[in-house]
C-alpha cells in the first residue's frame, strides 16, 4: 500500500479509502490511485491471502432474495459446481436497495473469499472496481455496467417477446403485464420484449393493463381485481417474474377467474400442479449458477486467459394449460351476464313449450296461443 501511495502522490490512508470506494474522494485522486494500483498490480491483504491459499476457502454469492425461486435455483447450481471443486459457498441476501447491496457484498469480501458471484439490485457497482482487479468477479442474471467483470445472463428480451407472441398467436389482443415493483435491468428488458411483441402485432402498451406488484398481498389482490373488472377486461397476462406470477395466480384462483390466460417469466414449484397448470419460461437457474461458478474456477486456474466477457443463455417456454386460446367473446360484466342468462332461459322455456305442444297434440286453443307467442 505504501508503494501505491508514493506512486499516486497520496497517503496510505487515502489509498485505503479509494479501495473501499469512499464517496468523498475526488475523481482526480481516485484516478491516480487506481492507475497506481493497476501499474503495481497491488493486491489488498485480504484478497491476497485467499488467492495464495487456493480454493480451499470459499466463493461468495450475493443475490437479492433467497426466497425467490429463481435465485434459490441459481444458488443450488453454484453449490453443485463448488462441490466438484471442494470449495465452500458463502451466501448473502442483498435486499432491494443499493445501500443494503453494498454493505452485504463488502461483508462477503471481508471474509476473504476467492471469488464473488453477484446478482446486483442497484444500478452502480463501481465500488467493486478495486476488487475486480484482485479476484474473479462474475455477475449472474444481470450484467455488469459500471465495472469490468464477467457475466452469465439470460436473453430476457427475446424470451419475453416470444411469450407474448405465444399469447398473440392464441388470439389474445388485450394482454396485461404484471411486473415486480423494482427498477432492475432484467425487468426493463422483459418489458421491452413485451412492448416489441405488441408493436409487431400493431398493438400499443396500454397503461391500464400494466401492474406493478410488490410484497403487499392485499395490494396485489386489489390491483388484479380492478384489472379484471375493466370493460373489456384483458384475456391474458404476462407475469414478468415467477414471484409475481405466484401472487397473481393466487388472486385469480380466489376470484374464480382462472379463465385468464397466463404466461410466467420463470417456472415455480406449483406451476405444473395447478389447474390450469401455468405456462412458464424456463430460466434455467441451476445451469446459470453452474456456469457462473465454473467461470470463477476457470479464472482462478488460468487468470491470464482471454474469454468472452458474457455468457448468454437462450430460454425456452414450457407449454402448459394456462396459455389457452382467447375466448370468442371477451368476459362481460356480471350484470350483462345475468341479463343474457335470463334471456336464454326465457327462450329455452318458450322452445320447450312449443315442443311439448307439438308432441302431445294439445287443444286448438292452446295451438293458437302458441302461435300467438311465436308471432309475438
Amino acid at each position: 500500500m505504501k508503494d501505491v501511495a508514493e506512486l499516486a502522490g497520496v497517503s496510505a490512508k487515502t489509498v485505503s479509502r479509494v479501495f473501499n470506494n469512499d464517496r468523498y474522494i475526488s475523481d482526480d485522486v481516485r484516478g491516480r490511485v487506481e492507475a497506481a494500483i493497476a501499474e503495481l498490480g497491488y493486491v489488498m491483504d485480504t484478497a491476497a491471502r485467499t488467492l495464495r491459499s487456493g480454493r480451499d476457502k470459499a466463493i461468495g454469492v450475493a443475490v437479492p432474495d433467497l426466497a425467490d425461486p429463481f435465485f434459490a435455483g441459481v444458488v443450488r447450481g453454484i453449490e453443485s459446481a463448488a462441490r466438484q471443486h471442494d470449495t465452500a459457498v458463502l451466501v448473502s441476501s442483498l435486499g432491494d436497495t443499493a445501500e443494503r447491496e453494498r454493505a452485504a457484498v463488502q461483508a462477503l469480501l471481508g471474509r476473504r473469499v476467492a471469488g464473488l458471484i453477484v446478482a446486483p439490485t442497484g444500478g452502480d457497482q463501481s465500488y467493486l472496481r478495486p476488487w475486480a482487479r484482485q479476484l474473479p468477479l462474475v455477475f449472474v442474471d444481470r450484467p455488469a455496467d459500471t465495472v469490468k467483470a464477467d457475466g452469465v445472463i439470460s436473453d430476457d428480451e427475446t424470451a419475453a417477446a416470444a411469450a407474448v407472441q405465444r399469447l398473440l398467436n392464441a388470439g389474445h389482443r388485450r394482454i396485461a403485464v404484471a411486473r415486480p415493483d423494482l427498477d432492475v435491468v432484467t425487468v426493463q428488458r422483459r418489458l421491452r420484449g413485451y412492448r416489441a411483441a405488441l408493436s409487431a402485432a400493431g398493438l400499443s402498451m396500454e397503461p391500464s393493463l400494466q401492474l406493478a406488484i410488490g410484497p403487499d398481498l392485499e395490494a396485489t389482490r386489489t390491483a388484479v381485481t380492478d384489472l379484471l373488472a375493466q370493460t373489456p377486461p384483458p384475456t391474458a397476462l404476462f407475469a414478468a417474474s415467477s414471484r409475481v406470477a405466484v401472487d397473481v395466480v393466487a388472486v385469480t384462483h380466489e376470484l374464480d377467474r382462472t379463465d385468464l390466460a397466463i404466461v410466467s417469466f420463470g417456472d415455480f414449484d406449483m406451476a405444473a400442479a395447478l389447474r390450469p397448470s401455468i405456462t412458464a419460461i424456463d430460466q434455467r437457474p441451476i445451469e446459470l449458477g453452474q456456469a457462473a461458478a465454473e467461470r470463477i474456477f476457470h479464472r482462478l486456474d488460468k487468470p491470464g486467459s482471454r474469454l468472452r466477457r458474457n455468457i448468454l443463455f437462450e430460454l425456452s417456454i414450457i407449454e402448459r394449460q394456462s396459455s389457452r386460446p382467447a375466448p370468442v367473446l371477451a368476459h362481460r360484466p356480471r350484470s350483462t351476464e345475468r341479463a343474457s342468462t335470463t334471456g336464454r332461459s326465457n327462450h329455452q322455456r318458450s322452445s320447450n313449450q312449443t315442443t311439448k305442444h307439438n308432441t302431445s297434440q294439445q287443444s286448438t286453443s292452446q295451438q293458437r296461443s302458441s302461435k300467438g307467442r311465436k308471432r309475438a
